[in-house]
């Protein structure tokens, strides 16, 4: 731990712990050594000083002798508490004057404004979890669905963090083998199994190839799935969008190219949020602004997770809607093939459709029919059946980053070992994986790692 992050463990923190604005309660948290003295010296009530942790005290926040409010105080005494250090826990009125004036007063008695994440850096550099479970605190906090709320509790439970610490502690046994090895070079012995070396690498990338393909379901649960409506003018995409997200969204109209940019929004299908775009019909521009929309579709089919490429029925041939699928398999982006206005043509001409095109889902946006078959397709699309199981989900940029780096290490101990070179590089190679997985969990830090990572919480976390 850097001087730095020494000094600044010696002071005490203090922060709002509920969101701005006003409400019925106000929670302003304290850590740090002097939490409960400094508290005790404008509480009225008891002595907090002479209380047990785990304790709430009713009484009054005074300055001076004007009372600003009655409140309730909770009591943590270290290391029984989320920072591991002393912490304090004011209920207050939710008035922002209110919150504000007490959070002045305390610091004339000589606490410190928190920084963004502090706490929760507290709680990392004084061993309450390491680095991935302090970063699933603010996923936890920004959690909005059910499977995003899922994964950080998953992570933060220490899931992921036992699959990396598992790894590592598998490679640091053959790390201490090889310098070991160094330590009687002169006498040419050989401590390290180079076949089960061979072997135990072959599973650690086995183990990390599964991690980072665990990604794209990751980033699914995390950051939503972008789905693009597209399809030519009047083929129902902004009736779909309404359909879907239940409100008038987009504007409907017969007057084919009505809309000529995109429109977004969010939903949930299932606890995965899906952000639709509803974009502009895909055909021969007749005007430039027009022009200008076609072309922001193509650019948003390109950059999808999945389209949704409605179909005209009524309008389109055969040889027409073929000529389309091609299009779209030829993008290699997943899509699902939807055709629109089931209501306005027969049974026969929906089954012959189907022949032709059997992977095509039949809707009727305007009668709201099918909408629910073409959600369980959209879930079924992007394909959560690894994060159904249970399986360990990666859902962090940094977490892939260091897993990828780490996996170029590993390919650079099994080419030395190939090429029969000295324990030294094999070592300064394993050592780089060590360092790479370490860097996920926090054994391996810098001041500027955390500075990035904490900076991203909130000023009360």
């Amino acid at each position: 731990m850097s001087t730095s992050y020494l000094k600044e463990f010696e002071d005490t923190i203090v922060a709002l712990a509920t969101p701005s604005g006003i409400g019925a309660i106000g929670v302003i948290r304290l850590s740090g050594s002097s939490a409960i003295e400094i508290t005790n010296l404008v509480f009225k009530g008891k002595n907090l000083n002479e209380q047990k942790s785990h304790t709430i005290h009713f009484g009054k926040i005074v300055d001076q002798e004007v009372v600003i409010d009655e409140v309730l105080v909770s009591v943590f005494i270290a290391p029984s508490s989320f920072t591991k250090e002393n912490v304090i826990e004011i209920s207050s009125h939710g008035s922002p004057y209110i919150l504000q004036k007490i959070i002045k007063l305390l610091l004339s008695k000589g606490a410190r404004l928190a920084k963004a994440g502090e706490f929760t850096k507290r709680a990392f550099l004084n061993g309450q979890f390491d680095l991935a479970q302090a970063e699933a605190v603010a996923d936890l906090i920004n959690a909005d669905t059910e499977a995003t709320h899922m994964a950080a509790m998953n992570q933060m439970r220490g899931g992921f963090s036992k699959k990396i610490k598992l790894l590592r502690e598998e490679l640091i046994h053959f790390a201490s083998m090889i310098e070991l090895e160094l330590d009687f070079a002169e006498e040419d012995v050989e401590f390290a199994d180079r076949s089960q070396l061979i072997n135990l690498i072959i599973t650690l990338q086995q183990e990390i190839k599964k991690l980072i393909d665990s990604f794209s379901v990751g980033n699914v649960i995390k950051n939503g799935v972008p789905t693009v409506i597209a399809g030519k003018p009047n083929a129902g995409k902004s009736t779909l969008l309404n359909i879907l997200l239940n409100e008038e969204k987009a504007i409907v109209s017969d007057i084919p190219g009505t809309t000529r940019d995109f429109i977004e929004d969010e939903i949930h299908i299932e606890g995965i949020s899906f952000r639709f775009i509803d974009t502009a019909g895909i055909r021969e521009a007749r005007d430039k602004i027009e022009a200008l929309g076609i072309e922001r579709t193509k650019a948003k089919m390109k950059a999808a997770s999945v389209i949704i490429y409605l179909v005209d029925l009524v309008e389109e041939d055969i040889e027409e809607i073929k000529v389309e699928e091609e299009k779209l398999k030829a993008l290699g982006i997943p899509f699902l093939f939807v055709g629109n206005k089931t209501d306005k043509i027969s049974d026969s001409r929906i089954n012959k459709l189907g022949q032709h095109f059997p992977g095509m889902i039949f809707i009727s946006a305007s009668g709201d029919k099918n909408i629910d078959t073409l959600k369980d397709a959209l879930i079924h699309l992007v394909n959560l059946d690894k994060f159904k199981t249970g399986d360990t989900i990666v859902t962090n940029i940094r977490h892939i980053d260091s897993l990828t780096n780490t996996q170029t290490a590993l390919d650079d101990v099994m080419k030395g070992i190939d090429n029969h070179v000295t324990g030294d590089f094999l070592a300064m190679d394993i050592r780089q994986a060590l360092h790479y997985l370490g860097e996920i969990t926090g054994e391996i830090t810098t001041d500027d790692l955390l500075g990035n990572i904490f900076s991203k919480f909130c000023i009360g976390k």
